[in-house]
């Protein structure tokens, strides 16, 4: 009631006034993660400024963020994060906390800059109800669909038996359906999740666009090694990206088991980089399986990291299984491999065979012995490794760059604003 109303009092206070007209606004509402760390997110953002419009985004704070900042031309409005949810009560807690937060600050930004545009990046699929709220002010609404959250669901909890369960899996599909049917605009990260859009969601074929998390090989491409993050070994391995229940991380101990304590194969070491709601259980289980010595967990991973980690390693490691989600999901962590020569050792997965090509080693999805065995085929064969390094930046360039994602993304808003042919404006082309 307190957001409708304070959307009210915008309403009439903004009566009569003349809205700047040539800089449309667009407010980029993401809850998984903050800003600039949500790596898609900010290319998107980036790719809007340069494309001449204003960007405002409201996302949680990261460790050190403060409330407000003017980052590189884009208004990042941060909320403190909601604590760790727990159980059906905790997430219905965290998000009703955040979407209450979140609805707070869109009346800060509309009361600094009105905005034409709200585009929602999921999960959860929540906010269609705040762009509903706007839609009186004329505000139009564009999803961009990050995760497909009923197969989320499916993935960790299988197909529900009690009635409990099988409330919450009609709740998130009903969730799902508002979103689509909110949206004027819908951006897919792939070909599987716009089939989503067009046969669950329903959405016209001409109101979609598929826009891939394509790495940036300007920014993302291999340096010079750092022998010392090998702490001693001959080679490191190297697993980046979230780590929940979904992401398969405790693969990755078990092939280091595999390789380092049944194979006595010492001279390779491997790095985990990232964070997410598994990482205290799997620092646990690598000291049970007496892997410390051989296995580090970065934590949270800046760029400056993430470059020189994956600069030394020798293999980017991709242990998601085969779920009802994995199977179409994109993994971003792929891309970015293949944008640091990096060769891939990968689960068997639909997207991940779409992004990966013919640059990587797949192995079926939970043959953990023939994962293992693809990375000491890898490591120990310089020739190969280096032949797949090469092939995987030649398609990274080529083929999943995000220069052509960004004119994808860019079209999305130039068609909703009746604008032709925006030109990135700031890349020194």
């Amino acid at each position: 009631m307190r957001i409708r109303q304070g959307i009210r009092r915008v309403r009439r206070q903004s009566r009569g006034e003349r809205f700047i007209v040539g800089t449309p606004h667009v407010l980029i509402i993401v809850q998984n993660l903050p800003l600039p760390l949500d790596r898609r997110v900010w290319l998107e953002c980036q790719a809007l400024r340069d494309a001449g419009y204003e960007v405002s985004v409201i996302c949680p704070k990261g460790p050190g963020d403060v409330p407000y900042q003017l980052l590189d031309g884009i208004h990042l409005y941060k909320y403190r994060p909601a604590p760790q949810a727990n159980g059906v009560l905790g997430y219905l807690l965290e998000f009703s906390y955040s979407w209450l937060r979140t609805a707070r600050l869109s009346l800060r930004v509309w009361r600094r800059r009105p905005f034409a545009v709200i585009q929602a990046c999921n999960p959860p699929d929540t906010y269609w109800a705040l762009a509903r709220l706007w839609r009186a002010r004329g505000v139009r609404f564009v999803f961009d669909h990050h995760d497909l959250n009923p197969e989320l669901y499916l993935s960790r909890f299988g197909e529900p038996t009690r009635l409990a369960g099988r409330l919450q899996l009609a709740a998130l599909r009903w969730l799902e359906r508002r979103t689509f049917r909110t949206a004027q605009r819908v951006i897919s990260t792939n070909e599987s999740y716009r089939r989503v859009a067009l046969e669950r969601g329903g959405v016209p074929r001409e109101h979609t666009a598929v826009v891939r998390s394509g790495p940036d090989t300007t920014v993302m491409r291999p340096g010079d090694p750092v022998p010392a993050l090998r702490r001693g070994a001959e080679h490191l391995v190297v697993y980046l990206g979230i780590m929940g229940p979904q992401d398969g991380v405790d693969s990755i101990l078990d092939v280091a088991h595999d390789i380092i304590a049944a194979r006595g194969r010492t001279d390779i070491r491997f790095a985990l980089l990232g964070f997410g709601d598994c990482l205290a259980e799997l620092r646990i289980r690598c000291t049970e399986l007496g892997l410390d010595e051989h296995v580090e967990f970065t934590g949270r991973a800046d760029p400056a990291m993430i470059g020189d980690y994956l600069s030394t390693a020798s293999v980017g490691l991709a242990p998601d299984s085969f779920s009802p989600l994995n199977d179409v999901s994109t993994m971003n962590k792929v891309m970015e491999y293949m944008a640091y020569a990096l060769p891939v050792v990968t689960f068997r997965l639909a997207e991940t065979m779409v992004s990966l090509g013919d640059c990587g080693v797949c192995v079926e999805s939970g043959d953990v012995s023939g994962f293992a065995d693809e990375v000491v085929r890898l490591v120990d064969d310089a020739d190969r490794r280096t032949a797949l390094g090469a092939a995987a930046r030649s398609r990274a360039e080529q083929v999943l760059d995000w220069r052509p994602q960004a004119t994808a993304y860019v079209g999305v808003f130039d068609d909703l604003f009746g604008r032709t042919g925006s030109e990135l404006v700031r890349t020194g082309e």
